[in-house]
């Protein structure tokens, strides 16, 4: 029996799921068709995956529930794995355009994964005008957080992971047959026992922690709450429906604006974001007089993880300067409020913060999540942050299948209750590609808060002399 239990931080993703919240994060790949009349983006790409399944244990390992949710799930190699359940062939009706696609994955992130399999799915979509086509997967955030799917999808788009499909694929590799309950319960009370150790260790670590912060003149900031979170329309309760859309910029003009204007790339993007919600809410007579809330997700990977396929995520609250009524401003301001959540974040080391998660017993677990996914909570506007903003670095080399090379790396994240709106951006060679996920009824035009991400764009080009200003 081969069993390999969650961390507390990767089962939290599940806990919180529920009927209109889901776990899943995504990504879309757009990818110029080859003049070969004989590709097939489907059996290309099938191909790729017959090999990727041997190397990639996430991609063929699934849920293992402990009796009675005593304690956070185990992972287990499928033995009944399918691939061809995993993998759909798909096409958007005519014309193809971005309003197509943009529908066909706004319904698909808007359904769970089925969790008696390996947790993701991947859809090639054809059908796309320009003569493109799309590679569409969905991954539980359990599995894999978006660094390491970065990494995943470099690793198996690489010039390097080029097949022939004329090649016998490798075989399949070996799985025992799923543990009987009674085998994963005794497994579970084994792990249980074991944690009064690690937690006496992780409290010793702690009092350290504090005690070091306590003699610095850091102590009041450790004390200090996480920012004041006002109302807008996108706080609330979410309901399943999703909106999905996304954009693109030039990374080397994002440069270019962080040089003239003597900030960071994350400060541009953040203010580009900052100065489209506020615009977006201003439309919508819902601007609040205090500065919105961002939860901006962070990286803790050190690249020397024993088991890489894990999340290894932390998270910094920032205000966003949505109430300041001019770019410059809002460059300004960003840089002093990213560096002070910054400050706050580095206080306690994050790896001592996310082992927490892993020493509640998963029934406190369970509890703790069903409380913070009541949507009366969320109704009640008691939500940490308005919304969440992530930068995450994605290849720098191109990627491609077979001969049809990757355009665009789209990233496409979820929304929880209290939190209707997500906006991700992921850098590929020189694009910067946002992807923006809403709750359909808290923000039915998000199309327009995509337009107006643009708008500041120009704005900030022209602030720093590269362009002239949006109109």
């Amino acid at each position: 029996m081969s069993l390999t239990q969650l961390s507390g931080l990767d089962a939290s993703f599940l806990y919180l799921e529920t009927g209109r919240s889901f776990g899943h994060v995504s990504s879309i790949l757009i990818l110029d068709r080859p003049d070969d009349p004989d590709f097939n983006p489907y059996e290309e790409y099938r191909a790729r995956m017959r090999r990727a399944v041997v190397d990639y244990v996430p991609l063929r390992r699934r849920l293992v529930e402990v009796p009675l949710g005593l304690d956070h799930p185990y992972w287990a190699e499928d033995p009944d794995f399918d691939l061809d359940f995993h993998i759909r062939h798909v096409a958007v009706p005519p014309p193809g355009g971005a309003a197509e696609l943009d529908d066909m994955i706004s319904r698909s992130i808007g359904r769970p994964l089925d969790r008696n399999k390996p947790l993701w799915e991947a859809y090639i979509i054809e059908g796309l005008a320009d003569d493109k086509f799309a590679i569409f997967t969905k991954m539980h955030h359990s599995t894999i957080d978006g660094a390491a799917g970065a990494m995943l999808t470099a690793q198996m788009f690489s010039e390097g992971a080029m097949v022939d499909l004329r090649e016998e694929p490798p075989p399949h590799p070996h799985a025992d047959p799923l543990p009987k309950p009674a085998e994963v319960l005794n497994k579970a009370m084994f792990d249980l026992a074991r944690r009064p150790r690690r937690m006496f260790k992780w409290q010793r670590q702690l009092a350290r922690e504090l005690l070091r912060v306590g003699r610095s003149e850091n102590r009041r900031d450790l004390a200090n709450t996480l920012p004041g979170v006002p109302r807008t329309p996108f706080n609330a309760a979410i309901t399943p429906n999703r909106s999905f859309t996304w954009r693109s910029i030039s990374l080397s003009e994002v440069k270019a604006i962080k040089t003239a204007l003597g900030c960071t790339v994350n400060d541009v993007v953040m203010a580009m974001c900052a100065g489209a919600l506020r615009n977006y809410l201003l439309e919508h007579d819902a601007l609040p007089e205090d500065p919105l809330v961002a939860m901006v997700p962070v990286s803790i990977r050190t690249g020397e993880e024993e088991d890489p396929w894990t999340n290894r995520v932390s998270s910094i609250f920032v205000k966003i300067p949505t109430d300041v009524d001019n770019a410059p401003g809002r460059i300004a301001a960003i840089g002093e409020t990213m560096a002070e959540g910054k400050h706050r974040h580095d206080l306690l080391p994050a790896d001592l913060i996310v082992e927490a998660a892993s020493l509640a017993p998963g029934l406190i677990a369970q509890q703790a999540a069903r409380i913070a996914t009541n949507p009366r909570l969320a109704d009640s506007g008691r939500t940490p942050a308005n919304v969440t903003i992530s930068n995450v670095p994605g290849p720098r080399d191109l990627l491609s299948l077979g001969a049809a090379p990757v355009r665009h790396y789209v990233p496409v994240s979820t929304v929880v209750d209290g939190q209707g709106l997500n906006i991700t951006v992921q850098s590929y060679r020189d694009v910067l590609d946002l992807g923006l996920v809403s709750c359909r009824e808290l923000i039915p035009d998000l199309d327009r808060l995509a337009e107006l991400h643009m708008e500041e764009f120009a704005n900030l080009k022209a602030l720093a002399g590269i362009d002239a200003p949006a109109e």
